[in-house]
């Protein structure tokens, strides 16, 4: 089975399931006007499917599926379900009280499609290149997360043609995972017996438990970021001068900035260490936080070559947590420890995307991503910790 074909079908499904994840955060424009949206309806559309996400890992975690059962089979399985209700949706919802629940289940159902795109991705490299492969992985998510925004931005679609249109590539990433990927040479064997426990089990053991903390100071920045950067760009005036509409904005910033920072930040891990690298990263998004608001004026082509380096440096670590995890955890259970990882990090993007705006309200968006420069910082100091602790030798190698 050809190494190269797996990653990049891998990849492909990232991309095409996760489009429905931010499908309404790029619709919310048009959702203020039709529904009468309010800012506290806006916020839940996009926190609804953290929960869910959330709630959907525990679960998995508590049965151990990614573990137990063929992981490209749960792979379609998941990514056509959250196709679904982004389906029925687009065709039936018509305020919050409809799109919230079903925002919801999208969440849990995607909670199969991430976890578990990293165990496939895992399985197809040794240690030496995980950091790559797993950049690659992140890069996908990146794109495919940001992909609504560029739907909304390059068409003229009313909301409903966007949500099936990111519908429409969730479950074309179904049929790819079905048709074309296999488990790797480098999967660990199935679980033994369920052990849900070793989510938490896996806290007492140092090293797990400082990859766990470094992502879970990403996270805090990572989703708030990316969830209300419109409304940031928005605020600044100087949308007639970007290089697109907010909507294609973000995409060029977040996503195809982001991409590349996860190709960077793969390419570093293996190059100078998992710590060195995720470090760096760290360092640099909370930075960009701090700096957010005397960047805030800006011209325009300023401001929006700030917002790129920041899309790649808030994401550029993203695969070196999940690298680092899958090196120090019982390999019995890397599924587990991955889902059980993104669990806790996604309860924590919750509360940041809710005390973002709210923030926002009482000290204008100027001011607002400064409430995220902590999460980086202290996720730094965690890593930091790491590099001391566990030691993973750079693959300086071709």
């Amino acid at each position: 089975m050809n190494v190269g074909v797996q990653r990049g079908a891998i990849a492909a499904v990232q991309v095409l399931g996760l489009a429905v994840w931010f499908s309404m955060s790029a619709v919310v424009p048009s959702l203020r006007h039709e529904w009468g949206l309010t800012a506290g309806g806006a916020v839940w559309l996009t926190a609804s499917v953290q929960c869910g996400f959330v709630a959907g890992a525990v679960a998995s975690t508590a049965l151990n599926l990614a573990d137990r059962f063929p992981p490209q089979r749960l792979l379609a399985a998941s990514a056509a379900s959250a196709a679904a209700c982004t389906v029925v949706l687009a065709l039936a919802a018509d305020g919050p009280g409809v799109a919230v629940p079903l925002r919801f289940l999208t969440g849990m159902f995607l909670a199969g499609v991430y976890p578990v795109g990293m165990k496939l991705m895992a399985s197809w490299a040794g240690s030496a290149g995980r950091g790559r492969t797993m950049g690659v992985l992140i890069a996908a998510l990146t794109l495919g997360s940001t992909l609504p925004h560029l739907i909304a931005g390059l068409g003229s679609l009313p909301w409903r043609g966007v949500l099936l249109t990111a519908a429409g590539a969730g479950l074309a990433g179904s049929v790819v995972s079905l048709v074309l990927i296999r488990t790797g040479p480098y999967a660990a064997p199935a679980a033994p017996a369920r052990n849900a426990r070793y989510a938490l089990a896996m806290f007492t053991q140092r090293g797990p438990r400082l990859a766990n903390l470094g992502y879970f100071g990403h996270m805090w920045e990572l989703y708030a970021l990316w969830t209300w950067i419109p409304s940031f760009l928005s605020a600044t005036g100087a949308t007639d001068g970007l290089p697109g509409s907010v909507e294609i904005t973000v995409f060029l910033a977040m996503g195809l900035g982001g991409a590349a920072g996860c190709l960077l930040g793969g390419w570093g891990a293996d190059r100078f260490g998992r710590s060195p690298a995720a470090l760096a990263a760290l360092l640099l998004s909370g930075l960009c936080c701090l700096a957010s608001p005397f960047l805030f004026d800006a011209p325009p082509l300023l401001l929006f070559a700030f917002c790129t380096l920041w899309g790649a440096a808030v994401i550029a670590d993203s695969g070196v947590f999940s690298t680092s995890l899958s090196e120090v955890a019982d390999h019995r259970y890397i599924g587990t420890a991955l889902t059980g990882q993104t669990a806790i990090g996604f309860a924590l993007t919750v509360l940041s995307i809710q005390l973002t705006p709210l923030l926002a309200e009482a000290v204008g968006w100027r001011y607002a991503f400064l409430l995220l420069a902590p999460g980086p910082l202290a996720g730094a100091l965690a890593m930091r910790a790491f590099g001391r602790a566990v030691r993973v030798a750079p693959a300086r190698a071709g």
